[in-house]
């Protein structure tokens, strides 16, 4: 369904730049509520197919493809999993995110990404010639998969995610909503058993199971506090929301460039949340917003997330693609999150 949706999407576009705006489009909108990194393995093969019949140098298609999947998640609560790690972390002290409250600052950041691949941006695509290594299959032909199935998965997906968006009307948890969701997948035939256990990522569930005991750790033994009291410490005497919100933020887009994002949210979740509420009694919902956002950056390395990776072959790409390409798009995050997240995330409400 997923690639029939980037088919037609794609057809509309008559240029390269205009070609460019519609993979960002529809990959960012789809990664929202879809895996970022599912949506992006689905869909290279499209645009490395896109790229052959139009005669369009794949190597400029493929990059703003996985900055868009990465932006992408950022619009829901189920867009990533640093997302769902700070809501649980959140809910243990009684505060939670809303679905869509990540967009607050992902949809604008989304936007001016768009914007900026479109204008300036455009120039520092990287092209490079690259010869078909075959590694992913462009000619896939989902014509075998009875449209029923491609439909049912549909319908199933939009009621989960409604049921998701209206948890708090209809008096169901988010998690059980996302299993009923699946078990209906399974239950009318659209994807077995077999290969419905096979997209668990079980590295997620361990990070998440680590992520509560650790944040549970630093709490009971006092740690985080000490943690806190050493970064408010070497803040100054009174230190600003902002600027601990700016730190944060940055230590996150530095750190997810060279580690996994789902890790680096993960480790730095619990240390912010006792920053917050230890050191300064503020807010802790915008110092894990800016966690999750900036853990998100990973646009200046091919090692930051699995789609940088992915592409790195079928574009011909070196590190230095990756740097001279995406380090100004840590610099749009960095400036609109810092400018959104004081108004929409108050420290002091």
């Amino acid at each position: 369904m997923a690639n029939k949706i980037g088919g037609i999407v794609t057809k509309f576009a008559k240029t390269e730049r205009m070609l460019i705006i519609a993979i960002m489009i529809i990959v960012g909108l789809m990664s929202g509520i879809l895996s970022n990194t599912g949506t992006a393995a689905v869909l290279i093969p499209v645009v490395i197919g896109i790229a052959a019949k139009s005669g369009y140098k794949r190597s400029r298609l493929l990059m703003p493809l996985v900055f868009a999947a990465a932006m992408g998640g950022n619009l829901s609560l189920i867009g990533a999993p640093g997302n769902l790690i700070a809501q649980s972390a959140l809910s243990e002290i009684g505060l939670k995110f809303g679905f869509f409250e990540y967009a607050v600052v992902g949809m604008p950041i989304l936007i001016v990404g768009i914007l900026f691949y479109a204008t300036i941006g455009y120039r520092l695509l990287p092209s490079h010639d690259v010869k078909d290594d075959g590694a992913f299959d462009t000619t896939k032909n989902f014509d075998n998969v009875p449209k029923w199935k491609q439909w049912l998965s549909l319908i199933i997906l939009v009621f989960t995610l409604l049921a998701m968006i209206f948890e708090d009307k209809i008096g169901i948890k988010l998690c059980i909503s996302g299993g009923i969701g699946a078990l209906l997948l399974i239950l009318t035939g659209v994807i077995s058993e077999k290969d419905a256990l096979k997209s668990i990522d079980l590295k997620t569930i361990f990070l998440f199971g680590g992520t509560l005991s650790l944040a549970s750790a630093l709490q009971e033994t006092g740690a985080g506090e000490v943690i806190a009291n050493k970064v408010i410490g070497a803040l100054g005497a009174n230190p600003s929301p902002y600027i601990l919100t700016l730190v944060v933020f940055l230590l996150c887009c530095i750190m997810t460039n060279f580690m996994s994002n789902t890790a680096t949210t993960a480790l730095m979740v619990p240390i912010c949340l006792s920053i917050a509420q230890g050191g300064m009694g503020a807010d802790p919902r915008a110092v894990l917003m800016a966690c999750v956002i900036g853990g998100s950056c990973a646009y200046a390395t091919p090692i930051g997330m699995p789609a940088n990776t992915m592409v790195v072959g079928a574009g011909g790409y070196k590190f230095m693609d990756y740097v001279k390409a995406g380090f100004p798009l840590i610099i749009i995050a960095t400036v609109v999150s810092m400018i959104i997240l004081p108004i929409a995330f108050p420290f002091f409400p």
